[in-house]
């Protein structure tokens, strides 16, 4: 509910901004043709893992990695690792946030071990593991745009070390920190109950049938849609009960709006010139640390999103478009607002009765956001 509380505030003062002129109603209404895609998209696929975990989806995608594992927590860990790291690649770190996190807990709790490292893996990796293709995150869409013909090819052999190094130090750290849970042994839950099979087929079609979808080149929300709209409808007549207004993430989409329209303001009031005075210019190794850990701040500060939008006319070239992304991308790991994945991934694990204090998720982002950010940015500049 607070967050719910936050998100109406941001939008009053909003609307004052617009209401004495700060904000121009013309740009407030284009910031809106610019967000609505993404916040339908987060409601159409919040539905889809409500419902394909009313499914029984997910137990059984858990039970099958479980038998994988083979009893060794750290190689379930490492399976969680590679999935949620195609998934964002292919797929955008919202995407895993949501999808992901329900399956990493079901799992976790399957094999009979914390779920908090795996739940921590999901959305540290759909952060820092969305640098390599423009599907990955909306700011390498915008980016990709801006950059006049980069190619997804061309993106992607650009990115490439970066993306990899963005990777590899968050788990790192993840085994670092966690190494006593995870190296140990683990012994499969009893089988859950057996859910209604027509339920589970229809959101398995549908979930398989997202994954090509979202990378067909069609607007992500349009997939994921229609999606919703097959599972809600298939739902309504094997399961009406199980319909609930709870399941929408209508406080996060009413924060993700509010903040989007601040910063918008801010735009107005100066916040780019300020952000252009403070990420420097130049292509030396400081001079892209520099812009980099400008993004990771703006990204911690207001959420990656608006930082992006606030410091690309200040980046440049291609060079330091892509320095830039990799703060605003890999770095939002300390706050909670630092990325939409982030709110979301929260609320998965609300509704799932799981508790992962801020202030530990904060503690933990602030030793890895710099590593990875630096790491990730000498990788590009060498």
């Amino acid at each position: 509910m607070r967050t719910a509380i936050l998100g109406a505030a941001l939008l009053v003062v909003g609307g004052i901004a617009i209401a004495v002129g700060i904000l121009p109603a013309g740009r407030a209404l284009a910031l809106g043709e610019r967000v609505w895609p993404i916040l339908l998209f987060v409601l159409a696929i919040t539905v889809v893992t409500e419902l394909a975990a009313e499914a029984g989806l997910f137990d059984v995608v858990a039970r099958a990695a479980a038998r994988i594992g083979r009893g060794r927590t750290w190689l379930l860990w490492l399976l969680v690792v590679v999935i949620a790291v195609a998934s964002t690649v292919f797929l955008s770190l919202d995407t895993t946030a949501v999808l992901l996190t329900p399956v990493v807990v079901v799992l976790a709790r399957h094999a009979g071990v914390s779920p908090l490292p795996f739940a921590l893996t999901t959305v540290w990796l759909a952060n820092t593991g969305s640098l390599l293709l423009p599907v990955s995150n909306l700011t390498n869409l915008l980016a990709t745009s801006t950059a006049a013909g980069m190619s997804p090819g061309e993106f992607a052999a650009l990115m490439a070390a970066s993306a990899a190094v963005a990777v590899l130090v968050p788990v790192v750290i993840l085994f670092l920190v966690f190494r006593r849970s995870l190296l140990t042994r683990y012994v499969s839950g009893e089988p859950a109950a057996a859910p209604d099979r027509a339920l589970l087929v229809v959101s398995a079609v549908v979930v398989v049938a997202l994954l090509p979808l979202f990378v067909s080149g069609l607007p992500v929300w349009m997939p994921a849609l229609a999606g919703a709209i097959v599972l809600v409808a298939a739902f309504v007549i094997r399961r009406r009960t199980a319909l609930r207004f709870g399941m929408l993430p209508w406080q996060v989409i009413l924060f993700a709006a509010g903040l989007f329209l601040v910063v918008e303001a801010g735009q107005s009031l100066g916040l780019g010139t300020v952000l252009a005075s403070v990420s420097g210019t130049g292509h030396d190794p400081l001079s892209l640390l520099r812009l980099s850990g400008t993004g990771a701040a703006g990204a911690n500060a207001i959420d990656n999103l608006p930082a992006y939008l606030a410091l690309e006319p200040v980046a440049g070239d291609r060079l330091r478009l892509a320095a830039l992304l990799i703060g605003v991308n890999a770095g939002p790991l300390i706050t909670p607002w630092a990325s939409l994945a982030t709110l979301l991934w929260h609320e998965r694990l609300a509704a799932l009765d799981v508790t992962f204090p801020w202030k530990r998720y904060m503690l933990l982002g602030l030793i890895a956001a710099p590593l990875t950010v630096a790491g990730a940015t000498m990788a590009l500049y060498l």
